[in-house]
């Protein structure tokens, strides 16, 4: 009945922390200058975009009437309390609101349009690193000391000081063919190739692997370091308890004390990260989707960001905000799960 109350708790937590975060934000938007009032301002004088981040000198050369008429035709005119209203309520986080930058289309036919994207590279890339992480992990907790663990470790150390970004640019400049001197092996960039929908099962596959094997390698660095270790020192801390110790003390084998015993309790801390997933799925690697041109759920997010497209921004950034909260609950969930023991209910 605690945990129920706890998990209650939770969800009713995110309400207050989603307002928060969302009102915030939607505040700062508002002030920043070179928005999309400032932009239009710009264009109707000639001027390019990146001209419209001052106030005074360009809405000078406006008259007070097209000024008016331009916040009203982006929502301006009205206090900031009934904007962020009709943001969350109406426009449904804004998910029925219509793009600054692309006027036909409404901001969830924009995410919509990225989702297939970000789910294939998030989930790929989730997948693989747990497939890889956690063995290796164990492996060298189980060979802890030896030249294995030192040489994975250096492995290891060298992959994390590098920025998964980074690391993508090398890749493309070494094995994308954007040099005579380096290899051409893998595309430049890009999801798939063009006529990809009328190609054969088999070679759509291909494509698709083609594709997407130096992406998702990226996204495996990004959390390779961490997860390693965290399932190495975990696994380590368990052999050492007590309650290995009496399975040998009572004819055990180590392995059987490692197998039935220390590993359930070594992936405590990785499984609470799955509720992770959620954000890893939408969000992806927004760094990573603009080192190869890939259109997914993060770079629409960059994009609208920098060119103050504020209703497709407010749009990713809601989803995100929801997807990364219930995440937390998810966490929280799969923890009780796996150890049963647990119980949060005198934590909030």
């Amino acid at each position: 009945m605690e945990r129920l109350t706890y998990f209650i708790r939770r969800l009713l937590l995110v309400i207050p922390t989603f307002l928060a975060i969302t009102l915030l934000v939607f505040g700062l938007t508002s002030l920043v200058p070179g928005g999309p009032v400032e932009q239009r301002i710009a264009q109707m004088r000639g001027m390019g975009s990146g001209e419209a981040g001052g106030r005074g000198g360009v809405n000078a050369l406006i008259s007070e009437d097209q000024k008016a008429a331009i916040m009203r035709e982006f929502g301006f005119d009205k206090p900031f309390l009934q904007r962020y209203w009709t943001w969350l309520v109406p426009d449904v986080m804004g998910l029925r609101a219509y793009s600054y930058k692309y006027n036909n289309k409404t901001v969830w036919t924009l995410i919509s349009e990225r989702l297939p994207v970000s789910l294939t590279f998030g989930i790929t890339g989730f997948v693989l690193t747990y497939l890889i992480c956690v063995p290796l992990g164990i492996a060298k907790a189980l060979r802890n000391g030896t030249t294995f663990d030192l040489l994975s470790s250096v492995v290891v150390l060298v992959l994390y000081a590098i920025p998964a970004f980074a690391f993508g640019m090398i890749l493309k400049v070494l094995l994308c063919g954007t040099s005579d001197h380096f290899l051409d092996w893998f595309p430049i960039g890009g999801f798939r190739s063009e006529g990809w929908a009328q190609m054969s099962t088999w070679d759509q596959i291909k494509d698709q692997t083609h594709h997407m094997f130096l992406p998702v390698l990226c996204y495996v660095i990004g959390n390779f370091a961490v997860l390693t270790v965290l399932m190495k020192n975990s696994l380590l801390d368990q052999i050492s308890q007590d309650y290995v110790r009496t399975v040998l003390a009572k004819g055990g084998t180590m392995k059987r004390a490692i197998w039935g015993h220390a590993l359930r309790n070594a992936v405590i801390p990785i499984v609470t990260g799955i509720g992770g997933l959620l954000t890893i799925m939408f969000a992806g690697s927004v760094l990573i989707e603009r080192v190869f041109s890939i259109n997914g759920f993060g770079l629409l997010s960059l994009d609208a960001l920098i060119g103050r497209d504020y209703m497709v921004f407010m749009g990713t950034l809601g989803l995100s905000a929801v997807l990364g909260l219930i995440g937390r609950i998810v966490s929280d969930f799969c923890y009780v799960l796996v150890d049963p023991r647990i119980n949060f209910g005198k934590e909030v």
